[in-house]
């Protein structure tokens, strides 16, 4: 990701180049969406709703509390942050949650990976549509819904995502086994849309907003809201009623942001000036990588550190070869043996 940054503020794609580059990016962006739509298994999805109360506050997180979070950036932000980066901070909150990195987490941690995985499905459908009409609603000029934005909106994610679970039946079952060999073709994609945006960026002077000052300040921003975050689904998960695993999928899924959902649909949405609207997005998306694999490595041990604890407290109360424990022993125990 940060190479193919470098490579577009070297070798910004102009003239001709720019709009074949375009071009491409839009045929990624469908060829995105429809895998998305081919691999999605309806009969799973359907059986993950037993999950309600975890699906609920993943989804009033990511297109409620995000939000909310998104807008008072504008009023408690002690580093002002210059109009374009405080428009991305916005479409940040707006963006689904992620399904890979989160579901990857909450596995290592020990979580329910497979109330993860739908709930980080059912965000990103609901993000197909919430996210457009948020954008309408938040952003004002940058993204105003007119009748040509549904119809490219329209054509270029929710129609490719329709027609991959149509043929889902005939090629769902290729695409499973060679998901390794389609790997590439998925980043390679996100590689191009992110290309794409920043030589865009580049030619409209990406680097005199993007300044030091400014990135100190957009990073601390997407601190305070990760953390947010973090504590806001971690004590919704609780007063529901969560199990731990259940907790641990809440929390991970709720916190985190799609990369390869929001960086499509800023294309669609802002056209050129995508590059610097999805540069708090790109940020936010490595900081929740590092806090959540921080935080999986410690629930990851939790369970192990309780273990231990219960075994030597056994140990420590249990009788030994018919002896008295230690803290049994005194005037009113048994006598030793000789």
């Amino acid at each position: 990701m940060a190479g193919t940054v470098g490579l577009a503020a070297l070798f910004p794609a102009s003239g001709g180049s720019a709009r074949v580059a375009e071009a491409a990016c839009d045929l990624a962006v469908v060829l995105l969406f429809f895998l998305y739509g081919a691999r999605l298994s309806t009969r799973e999805t359907l059986a993950g709703l037993r999950h309600l109360r975890l699906h609920g506050l993943v989804l009033a997180a990511t297109f409620g509390l995000f939000p909310l979070l998104g807008l008072a950036t504008a009023l408690l932000t002690p580093v002002p942050l210059t109009g374009q980066l405080q428009t991305g901070v916005l479409f940040l909150c707006l963006v689904p949650s992620t399904v890979q990195s989160s579901v990857a987490l909450t596995g290592s941690a020990g979580g329910n990976v497979p109330a993860a995985i739908c709930a980080g499905t059912y965000s990103g459908l609901a993000g197909l549509v919430l996210t457009p009409l948020l954008a309408a609603c938040l952003l004002g000029s940058h993204a105003e819904l007119s009748a040509d934005g549904l119809l490219r909106i329209g054509l270029q994610l929710l129609a490719p995502f329709l027609l991959g679970q149509v043929l889902r039946p005939w090629i769902g079952g290729f695409l499973a086994r060679h998901k390794r060999g389609l790997t590439p073709v998925d980043r390679g994609s996100i590689l191009l849309v992110v290309y794409t945006a920043f030589s865009a960026a580049v030619a409209r002077g990406i680097w005199s907003l993007a300044t030091p000052a400014a990135l100190f300040g957009l990073l601390a921003v997407l601190l305070a809201m990760l953390a947010a975050a973090l504590a806001a689904t971690g004590l919704g998960a609780r007063l529901l009623g969560l199990d731990r695993p259940a907790r641990i999928a809440a929390v991970l899924c709720g916190s985190q942001k799609s990369l390869a959902n929001g960086l499509p649909m800023a294309t669609v949405l802002f056209g050129p000036e995508a590059g610097v609207l999805v540069l708090p997005l790109m940020l936010y998306h490595q900081l929740q990588l590092v806090v959540g694999t921080v935080l999986a490595g410690h629930w990851s041990r939790a369970p192990a550190v309780a273990t231990a604890t219960a075994t030597a407290t056994t140990a420590a109360t249990t009788p030994l070869n018919g002896q008295a424990p230690a803290a049994l022993t005194g005037p009113g125990a048994p006598p030793a043996p000789g």
